[in-house]
């Protein structure tokens, strides 16, 4: 199922795309609504989520009708893994990783960064160099603690295509030690920080309907041109590895958001960055494409 956060008459509220509706895009076809609030609402009481569990439908829209949300708005947890493509730790400069003496590399984005399909993001004043990374986005269906590797995408309620966006350098306005690599993680990190910085959609794609994770294709397209094409199956890291070890860190709960890195392909190998007017197109396997302009 397609599972959508939306907003109608003024209020979120939740629903899924019918199977027998072939349309894929988000100007066309038609919605089921299952409720108020966005998909956290169904994930804390449905899972697996499965046609035969779902609540009774509380009306039919037109998609046209309705303006489309990123499908979990605010999510609790929103994690993402860095450095889990070999090819784009090569293109960048670095030297492939030993996976055999690695943990993933976690670290969290904010809710504020979370934008829907459609929406504009706004470049910083703080950067000129923003950046592109396609990945995809794991969203978990069941509250788990330690959860082995066996077992993890047992927790998965479904993915969505998602957007890493990174600002490569920030400046504040005065002189900083840049050689200290302190001051360069912390603007790595604070790169990926800015509102806007993650768009998620167009919709969710329930685990049943996606199967193997770990082989769907992953593409970015730049104003309609290539920029990133790969794999989920040159992952470092597996969906599954991921989920496991997150949830050592940190309980994770319905809702919570997993970026699990990107391919080669990024405007930083070649020195290319956005600019207002660019059209970003993320497309994974049979998720849909998400649109991103930029302002």
């Amino acid at each position: 199922m397609r599972l959508v956060t939306y907003r109608r008459a003024g209020a979120v509220r939740h629903g899924y795309l019918p199977d027998d509706d072939a349309t894929s895009g988000v100007d066309a076809g038609r919605l089921i609504e299952l409720g108020d609030g966005d998909l956290v609402r169904l994930l804390e009481t449905v899972f697996p989520v499965v046609p035969e569990r779902l609540p009774a439908a509380a009306g039919e829209f037109r998609l046209a009708d309705v303006e489309l949300l990123a499908p979990l708005p605010r999510p609790g947890k929103l994690l993402a893994a860095a450095a889990n493509y070999q090819d784009h730790i090569t293109e960048t400069g670095g030297e492939p990783l030993d996976k055999s003496r690695l943990s993933p590399r976690l670290f969290l984005k904010p809710s504020t960064s979370v934008i829907g399909p459609g929406a504009a993001v706004e470049l910083p004043a703080e950067s000129n160099e923003v950046d592109w990374e396609a990945e995809l986005a794991v969203v978990i269906g069941r509250r788990v603690k330690r959860v082995s590797v066996a077992d993890a995408l047992g927790a998965v309620a479904g993915y969505m295509n998602a957007n890493d966006l990174s600002a490569r350098s920030v400046e504040y306005g005065f002189e900083r030690d840049t050689d200290d690599k302190a001051v360069w993680f912390f603007d790595w990190l604070a790169g990926k920080w800015f509102d806007g910085f993650a768009p998620l959609g167009p919709w969710l794609v329930t685990a049943d309907e996606v199967g193997d994770p770990q082989n769907l294709a992953v593409d970015l397209k730049l104003n309609g041109s290539s920029r990133q094409h790969g794999s989920t199956k040159d992952m470092i890291f597996t969906v599954a590895e991921l989920v496991s070890h997150a949830s050592r860190l940190m309980t994770l709960e319905p809702g919570d958001v997993i970026l699990t890195g990107t391919p080669s392909g990024v405007g930083a190998a070649t020195g290319e960055y956005l600019k207002s007017g660019d059209e970003l197109a993320v497309s994974i396997g049979q998720l849909g494409t998400l649109i991103t302009p930029v302002a």
